[in-house]
């Protein structure tokens, strides 16, 4: 028997490390003792402890006679290891079941996170006379914390109250535990409070993770400090607790006092603590302490190394992120899916197509095109670097596709300028049952601006409202410039007045719709109340300004305005602000001014300069600066047949008909072709696109009856065609024909059919509105008594009752 015992305890040590042979001749000889119970138990323990279960299960069927211990440690062997059912049959199967037995499969179904089998056993626990332990509401407490199961929770809490277990220090650090998960921290604060026994550092730690994780900072802090003051020391959980605390709130001072509680502590080894401090310097934005600390490690954590990267590309530094991933290559750490987004990103911002397509190959050889984390980042990265065909191919190839998939798509389309595709894709993440989330409406938003989709983009808001996600300043920042770029400013103003805080953007988007909109007094009035707040002007706040200086004649407060940007701003004016200036002394007649300025640009003049002088020598019949400025965008824009139509237009205003020809002729020779005039108009979420003298339109014959009315209702009204915007060389009655035929005309007339009486038409034109066009609307609005909303290249004009919005600024 003596000898018996000595193999047994020898097991007991080496229990891994016999063979299958000498473990069932080991089970053979206890099963055959007489006093073999206590060795078969321990065997039994030890069997269970070391995974080898199905061995276990061997010896405890073989076992002559078995006793509670028996029973609960087979039932907790099964339970822990996530067996349930075989666990669950044992359970059933047990002669005496004692608090520690229903303990133990309580706790397996806990920690599975099974609910419902978790409380129903908890329940009927008590309901068969047994008392749960501290234990087993522990068990319980952490279910509820896992799956944040507030009411569950509530209902133990009161429990333990029943049966007086708020004073134990375990219990309570559970439910204080729970609470913070659950977002209820007062809770938690209130028993942690309560507690008259506060020295176990669990119950601090738990605390403080509470804080941390519900946002306070603050209090995070305050309580390390007063668990530090109680004497309570601290452990490696408790230090990454409160350095992600400091994190959160950017605290770099604090969190570089606890670290030098860590290496007192001689924490400072332990990979866990480690990586949270490099964490915490790289959120804190302290770049070389967080290189320190990387470098310090004793052993290498891809954890630490892929926040340091990620870090990095935070803060601009791209070259050195990839610098780092090539280190973490060539030490043969082992890369995970958290590392390829962060390199994706850094290979995005740096435009970098070369080493990206090298990095896909890596990513594909090494498997890690499966997770989905990778493939979002790999949409992403092809989608910014304008690679849209191979953002499409990985998105394809992607078996698990969420939100953020199809985001990173949506927006690519969108930024790249395929707005038509960007939407149609929209659709289809909606069919698949993917719901939106507020980057995706924020970039379909943009695409609707683009396309002037007004019917589109109030679905959108429709359904933003009715989904009940949280409003973010980028999104409603997205619905002011859609509205604005739609010709509805006022549904713009309306949104603005509905956001809790406006920020730049957001005031620099209502500045530019009142501006494109007619209202460039009101667009300044909105630039002063800007100012008014604290909000700083930027870049693009100083074009609206200037554009809207420019088309209301504002010509002193324009050269204020430009003169404040660097003086008052240091913003140093770009093309963009030239070209405005040049426009607005333009539209004054002061061309003089005008060249001198062109003449100073602190910058080189681009096609926007060249094309606001030229637009200006037109207007005032200037041909030799109009040559100068068009020679400028012939070699500019090549290709351009703006510029060409300009000049001859300018000549042959002039009479001058040989140059008129001349220009014509090598536009010709060089294969130039103007853009031909498109109008197009939304009606019940369809696109209606016209053409000059189009008749593709399934209602062809009503428009061109309409137009025939049109046109005569007008003419009684004293509108006289304008034959300088007609063909040349056709008779009086073929050009007075094509001009009625003008694509927004025949836009106008399907409106009047379609739309209801008195309600507002919408068209947009991809190019400017002629001259005649431009008579003949003020003309249909007044003769139809209709609200007439044309956008073209330039801007809105809204016409009403005879006038247009824009007839002040000429």
């Amino acid at each position: 028997m003596n000898k018996l015992n000595s193999r047994v305890l020898n097991f007991s040590h080496k229990a891994n490390q016999f063979k299958h042979k000498e473990l069932a001749h080991l089970i053979h000889s206890i099963v055959d003792s007489t006093q073999s119970k206590f060795q078969a138990n321990l065997l039994l323990n030890d069997l269970s402890k070391s995974g080898r279960l199905d061995e276990a299960r061997q010896l405890f069927d073989k076992m002559p006679s078995r006793d509670e211990f028996s029973w609960n440690t087979m039932i907790a062997a099964y339970a822990n290891s996530g067996r349930l059912n075989e666990a669950k049959q044992l359970f059933d199967a047990t002669p005496s079941k004692t608090s520690i037995t229903w303990s133990s499969l309580i706790s397996g179904y806990c920690r599975n996170e099974c609910e419902s089998e978790a409380f129903v056993l908890f329940w009927q626990m008590q309901l068969e006379g047994h008392r749960p332990s501290q234990y087993t509401l522990g068990s319980v407490l952490r279910l509820c914390s896992t799956l944040v199961l507030l009411q569950s929770g509530e209902l133990v809490h009161g429990y333990v109250i029943k049966t007086q277990f708020d004073t134990n220090a375990f219990v309570v650090t559970g439910l204080v535990d729970m609470y913070a998960k659950c977002k209820r921290i007062s809770e938690a604060e209130y028993l942690f409070e309560t507690l008259p026994d506060r020295k176990n550092h669990v119950l601090w730690t738990v605390m403080l993770t509470g804080y941390s994780q519900n946002g306070d900072g603050f209090k995070a802090m305050k309580c390390f400090r007063d668990m530090r003051a109680e004497g309570v020391e601290s452990n490696q959980f408790t230090f990454p607790s409160i350095l992600t605390a400091s994190a959160s709130i950017l605290a770099n001072s604090f969190g570089a006092q606890v670290h030098g509680c860590i290496v007192q502590s001689g924490f400072g080894a332990n990979v866990f603590v480690q990586s949270a401090l490099v964490d915490m310097y790289v959120k804190c934005g302290d770049h070389n302490s967080a290189k320190k600390a990387l470098k310090s490690m004793e052993v290498d954590d891809v954890v630490s190394w892929n926040s340091m990267i990620v870090g990095c590309v935070r803060q601009g530094f791209t070259e050195e992120a990839l610098s780092l991933f090539k280190e973490m290559r060539s030490r043969e750490l082992k890369i995970d899916h958290f590392t390829y987004p962060s390199v994706l990103n850094s290979l995005a911002a740096l435009k970098d197509m070369k080493n990206a397509m090298a990095i896909h190959c890596l990513i594909v050889k090494t498997g890690f095109e499966v997770y989905q984390l990778v493939g979002n980042a790999l949409v992403d990265m092809y989608a910014k670097q304008g690679n849209i065909d191979c953002a499409l191919e990985v998105f394809k190839h992607m078996s698990d596709k969420d939100v953020i998939s199809w985001t990173s798509l949506v927006t690519g389309y969108a930024h790249n300028g395929s707005h038509e595709k960007a939407l149609r894709l929209f659709c289809e993440m909606r069919t698949a049952g993917i719901y939106p989330d507020q980057f995706v409406i924020a970039s379909v938003l943009i695409a609707c601006a683009e396309l002037t989709v007004l019917e589109f983009g109030q679905q959108i808001h429709a359904n933003f409202i009715k989904s009940g996600l949280q409003a973010s300043i980028s999104v409603d920042n997205s619905f002011v410039t859609m509205y604005a770029k739609c010709g509805c400013i006022e549904d713009a103003n309306r949104v603005f007045d509905s956001m809790q805080i406006q920020n730049v953007i957001t005031w620099t988007a209502l500045i530019v719709g009142y501006a494109q909109n007619g209202r460039g007094k009101e667009s300044l009035k909105f630039y002063d109340q800007m100012i008014a707040t604290g909000t700083q002007p930027d870049f693009i706040t100083f074009i609206g300004l200037l554009f809207a200086c420019s088309h209301a004649g504002l010509l002193e407060k324009g050269q204020y305005y430009f003169e404040s940007m660097n003086r008052v701003y240091g913003i140093q004016p770009g093309p963009e602000h030239y070209a405005c200036m040049i426009d607005l002394l333009g539209r004054s007649g002061k061309l003089k001014e005008a060249e001198a300025l062109v003449n100073q640009m602190v910058v080189e003049p681009d096609g926007t300069v060249w094309k606001a002088l030229l637009a200006a020598c037109r207007v005032h019949g200037n041909i030799e600066l109009g040559e100068r400025a068009a020679t400028n965008l012939f070699k500019m824009e090549p290709l351009n047949a703006v510029p060409y139509v300009q000049l001859s237009n300018m000549y042959s205003a002039a009479a001058r008909w040989e140059d008129a020809a001349r220009i014509r002729r090598l536009m010709k020779s060089k294969g130039i072709l103007k853009e031909p005039g498109c109008s197009w108009i939304e009606m019940n979420s369809q696109v209606h696109t016209f053409m000059s003298e189009d008749r593709s339109h399934s209602r062809t014959a009503e428009i061109y009856s309409k137009i025939d009315e049109i046109m005569m209702l007008i003419k009684e009204a004293g509108y006289v065609a304008d034959m300088n915007f007609a063909l040349h060389d056709m008779e009086k009655e073929g050009k007075e024909l094509g001009l009625a035929y003008h694509s927004e005309k025949l836009a106008v007339a399907f409106g009047l059919l379609t739309t209801p009486p008195g309600a507002p038409i919408r068209i947009f034109k991809n190019i400017r509105v002629c001259g005649d066009c431009h008579n003949a609307m003020k003309y249909i609005s007044k003769v139809f008594l209709r609200h007439i909303i044309l956008r073209d290249s330039n801007c809105f004009h809204h016409f009403k009752e005879g006038n247009c919005s824009c007839d002040d600024y000429w």
